[in-house]
């Protein structure tokens, strides 16, 4: 009789058990269920708001106040700068038409490949305004440079909008200003966290280290170099460099004298990404076997696969993270700023920056 009741006893635990189990299963079910709709009533409500926030009147970076009336669908970038900028807030699908010499760039083969044949609209120093006529834009996005065209095609009644990101402050503004007039205000956010994130990381490993002295020779020439208004100065001095050249205000790109490049003696030299000469170059010319950078071989190229990292496209923070390797490789470790390359990438472009 007791085993009877034993056994009894023992179903009717089973029971109960399998009853809770059932029980906390479906409760699981529910709430992911009410979790999956609550996303998706937030991600509708993001959209809606976006779709309710046209028109939307901004003041453009050369000081034009600009009103969309709606979603552009169809956007033309006249400028390398604009065009990685608007890859990284998911905007690619909407161009209709970008800058000359597409297809040379490595940062859109990887990450936005149906660019490389998109149809083209000339350069800085040439913008083909017919071309980008017909293409039909709802909005174009043109260089401070490209000004001269702002009219022609206001006539038409295509909305222009005009970037000029020289300094870090305008390149945030840029980015900020694009996700607005999009509807991608959050995506533009998220990018904005992510570089005041990396570039807080990297001042606060080198807050108290000596400031080196950093030469960033230019592109074409290496008696070219960054005054105190280009971007590349704020670069330096994130990564924990002294500009040599920040005492020059008044212009952008300037040309130098080696008399005054020997003078300054800087104790690093760095080659910009795209420079058409070598660091072998530099360290055998007879005019700098002086300079004590020259002497300690203290002479690097900014990386130059995938993009320019000393412009001002929003990459340009991995230049700074690389640079502070080379600058403090006690406090930074040189190959530190691959892992937060692949962070950038993965997030923002879809690819992984180390396997490329």
């Amino acid at each position: 009789m007791k085993m009877k009741y034993l056994s009894i006893l023992a179903l009717s635990l089973a029971l109960t058990f399998s009853a809770c189990g059932e029980s906390k299963k479906e409760e699981k079910a529910v709430t992911e269920q009410s979790t999956e709709k609550a996303e998706e009533k937030a991600e509708e409500a993001v959209e809606k708001e976006a779709k309710s926030s046209y028109p939307i009147t901004v003041t453009d970076q050369i000081g034009r106040e600009v009103t969309i009336e709606q979603e552009a669908k169809k956007m033309v970038s006249g400028y390398y700068i604009s065009t990685s900028t608007l890859i990284g807030l998911d905007l690619e699908d909407r161009l209709v038409g970008v800058e000359a010499k597409a297809a040379e760039r490595e940062i859109y083969e990887k990450s936005a490949p149906d660019l490389l044949a998109m149809p083209q609209v000339g350069s800085l120093k040439a913008f083909d305004l017919e071309a980008c006529i017909a293409l039909k834009p709802d909005l174009v996005i043109l260089a401070a440079k490209q000004k001269d065209s702002i009219k022609a095609l206001e006539d038409l009644g295509i909305k222009v909008l005009v970037v000029n990101p020289e300094t870090g402050e305008k390149m945030t503004e840029m980015i900020d200003l694009l996700g607005k007039v999009s509807g991608k205000e959050e995506r533009a956010k998220e990018l904005l966290s992510f570089i005041k994130e990396k570039e807080a990381d990297v001042t606060s490993l080198v807050a108290s280290e000596e400031k080196p002295s950093v030469y960033l020779a230019g592109n074409a020439n290496f008696l070219e170099t960054a005054g105190a208004k280009m971007y590349q100065s704020s670069l330096i001095e994130t990564a924990g460099g002294s500009n040599v050249a920040a005492e020059i205000a008044d212009t952008y790109w300037a040309g130098i004298s080696y008399e005054q490049f020997l003078s300054w003696n800087p104790q690093y030299i760095i080659l910009a990404s795209d420079a058409t000469y070598t660091v072998e170059d530099v360290l055998n010319d007879p005019n700098l076997v002086n300079a004590d950078a020259i002497k300690n071989k203290n002479v690097y190229q900014m990386p130059k696969d995938t993009e320019a990292w000393d412009s001002p496209v929003p990459s340009s923070v991995l230049g700074s993270v690389w640079l502070s390797g080379i600058l403090h490789g006690d406090k930074v470790e040189k190959e530190s700023y691959l892992e937060v390359a692949n962070e950038y990438y993965e997030k923002f472009y879809g690819f992984t920056y180390s396997q490329n």
